[in-house]
């Protein structure tokens, strides 16, 4: 299994708050990979560090054992990696048809014949979103943005998609389909970093996890591992 993603001793300070203090966690390719925590904890933060979407102090950042620490967001974007930031952040104005062929545009170069195959991959993924193609995204629900959102970033044909908080707000059932999904996504090829506070359904999936607690990396193990250490339990899974 080879190394996709690297960052080492990464550090962000927001004025003189440290956000995140010598963070380090790798990812390989196929693999589901969770990010747990409270809130505060440094979670997104070590993703937009990785998207370059705020400034490092310290640290670098690798993927496919290139130097992407310094590179501009779009570029990061072109070279595989989709970021999915928490909160959806569709284009409510625009039909879910129209928000997919958005995500192309971080991908220039993406052939109509390419577009046309990666939205009847998202459709077959995502057959609500076929449904309501030509429905404005805002006129979705929570659960259906959400996977609106899930499918434009893999409309980018990334190699590595990160997922901030996709449960956020969603009803119970909703949260059970998100995360089917997540798991249909890596077996079609798409490595997954994945933030969630709902730290038992992440586990459940996650081949590894970290744990972040104000801004430092406390444990590391397996999705199975975490999930019966009596402080992850205790901190996150309410036993």
């Amino acid at each position: 299994m080879s190394e996709l993603l690297r960052v080492d001793n990464l550090s962000v300070y927001y004025g003189y708050v440290n956000a995140l203090q010598n963070v380090s966690i790798h990812v390989n390719e196929g693999e589901i990979i969770t990010l747990i925590g409270g809130n505060g904890a440094g979670k997104t933060t070590t993703l937009m560090s990785i998207s370059n979407l705020v400034d490092k102090a310290e640290g670098r950042v690798t993927f496919r054992g290139e130097d992407i620490t310094r590179k501009a967001p779009d570029k990061i974007v072109k070279m595989g990696i989709s970021h999915v930031p928490e909160g959806r952040k569709i284009f409510p104005q625009l039909t879910v048809y129209e928000n997919l062929v958005a995500g192309t545009f971080g991908k220039p170069g993406t052939t109509k014949e390419r577009m046309n195959q990666l939205m009847e991959q998202n459709f077959v993924l995502f057959p609500r979103l076929k449904e309501r193609a030509k429905q404005a995204g805002g006129s979705l629900s929570g659960g259906e943005q959400q996977m609106l959102a899930i499918a434009r970033g893999l409309m980018m044909d990334p190699a590595l998609i990160m997922l901030d908080e996709p449960s956020l707000g969603l009803a119970p059932i909703i949260v059970e389909e998100i995360f089917e999904l997540i798991l249909r996504i890596r077996e079609g090829g798409t490595t997954v970093l994945l933030i969630e506070q709902n730290a038992s359904m992440a586990l459940s999936i996650a081949d590894r996890g970290y744990v972040l607690e104000t801004g430092k990396m406390t444990l590391t193990g397996t999705g199975a591992e975490l999930a019966v250490n009596e402080d992850v339990k205790k901190a996150y899974l309410g036993a």
